[in-house]
């Protein structure tokens, strides 16, 4: 253990020495030796290192989309060379070079704090068995010991016996309680983790086998933290259960405000969005407009909460501008909705409407006006013209007016069109006797 703990002194001293710092304030409100200081002290170092985090966090999240991205070619590769393993490693790490994707950056944060992990571990088992430990001199060893959270201390483990726990002043019912109530709590805070993640911020479009490994992690995760668990002291419990409350708390935040484009946590997000445009008339803030710019540059490449928005903005009275902002319009940009920025038409431009496929009634029913409508314009013209002879003087022999038979003709074919039968052709009725 000695060899262990010099191995860690690199870090074990940082870490004893901002434990110390943290119970010097919290001992002055709770007493040196009240676990509530020496607890919160474990949980404000937790804190303290996961914001020091934050930056390896957000790589994380761009690595994770990165590679949910990239999700479909590595589907591609993986059937094209399933039985060449080794060009198949040669392409994948091909189309990581291109991408300038490393699969590694999602797994950066908890790389990170695996030192200060067991740091605090070599520490609180150097309290248990009463040696000084980096800064931690004989005196703070000793209070350190004396401090109990729920009546077990802090050092203690759920498979502790009643020899160790008898110099502490604890009991193994206390002490196993406690832990396994901290056990239950750090797995379930794990497993609702995992869960949220892969029900609410997954690209839905994509089915690929990274999901079914993400969704095995669920329920794999949980039962790690507990088989484990029962051999944590107390304070390692306590850092490991507030790292993932920050966790779960983190992701939520990211979940809520930047999702993951394809999600069903996108389409929560940009219904939100829209209803604050309609509300405020405007864009405010960076991280919304990044979002818009990305939205709008797709163009047909969008996803349909995408469209969704777009469209919703649009038939609220508002476009969405390349560069991220909504501006009120009037005339809306139909081509921006369908196509995006780059589209031919110009902004503003009315969309043009296909017209609608009429039923057989429909056109039977426009034939018959027109032909109505002609019969009328024919019957007006002729009583509107005529015959400078009057008709009682015509001969009774003599044939009629040439543009009378045919206006009578034109009259029998409307007729016959009308009714849809063909007639037989009708001869004059003048006489033919000479």
């Amino acid at each position: 253990m000695d060899t262990i703990a010099g191995f860690f002194s690199f870090i074990t001293t940082p870490v004893s020495w901002i434990i110390v710092q943290f119970h010097t304030v919290y001992g002055a409100l709770f007493g040196e030796s009240s676990g509530w200081a020496w607890g919160l002290s474990i949980v404000s170092l937790v804190v303290l290192i996961r914001i020091c985090l934050i930056p390896l966090f957000v790589k994380q999240i761009k690595a994770t989309r990165a590679m949910q991205t990239l999700q479909p070619e590595m589907k591609k590769i993986q059937e094209r060379y399933k039985n060449d393993k080794q060009r198949q490693s040669e392409e994948m790490m091909k189309l990581y070079k291109e991408s300038g994707t490393n699969p590694l950056s999602s797994c950066l944060p908890i790389l990170a704090q695996s030192p200060f992990f067991f740091a605090l571990y070599h520490v609180l088992n150097a309290i248990a068995q009463g040696e000084p430990i980096g800064v931690l001199n004989q005196s703070l060893v000793d209070s350190a010991r004396q401090a109990h959270i729920f009546g077990a201390p802090l050092a203690a483990k759920f498979t502790s016996p009643e020899s160790v726990l008898g110099p502490l002043q604890a009991s193994v019912t206390d002490v196993r309680v406690v832990t396994v109530v901290m056990i239950v709590l750090m797995s379930l805070s794990q497993f609702f983790t995992q869960r949220q993640l892969m029900t609410k911020n997954v690209d839905t479009s994509v089915k690929t086998p990274f999901m079914q490994q993400q969704k095995m992690l669920m329920y794999v995760f949980p039962v790690i933290f507990a088989v484990f668990g029962i051999n944590f002291p107390v304070g390692v419990l306590v850092y490991w259960l507030t790292t993932n409350v920050w966790t779960m708390g983190q992701q939520m935040y990211v979940i809520h405000n930047n999702p993951t484009p394809g999600s069903k946590a996108q389409a929560s997000y940009l219904e939100r969005l829209a209803k604050k445009i309609e509300h405020s008339g405007s864009l405010r803030g960076r991280g919304r407009r990044a979002i818009v710019k990305a939205i709008v540059a797709k163009g047909r490449d969008r996803n349909p909460a995408e469209r969704k928005f777009i469209t919703g903005l649009n038939k609220m009275g508002f476009a969405a501008q390349p560069d991220g902002t909504v501006v009120k319009s009037e005339k809306l940009a139909a081509d921006q909705a369908v196509d995006g920025p780059g589209a031919t038409t110009p902004a503003g431009a009315p969309k043009r409407q296909q017209p609608k496929r009429q039923t057989k009634a429909q056109r039977q029913a426009a034939v018959k006006a027109a032909a109505d409508a002609a019969e009328e314009e024919a019957e007006a013209a002729e009583g509107g013209h005529p015959s400078s002879e009057p008709q009682d003087t015509k001969p009774q022999g003599a044939k009629p007016q040439g543009g009378a038979t045919r206006a009578g003709g034109a009259g029998n074919g409307r007729s016959r069109a009308q009714s849809g039968r063909k007639g037989p052709q009708q001869r004059s009725k003048s006489s033919s006797k000479k």
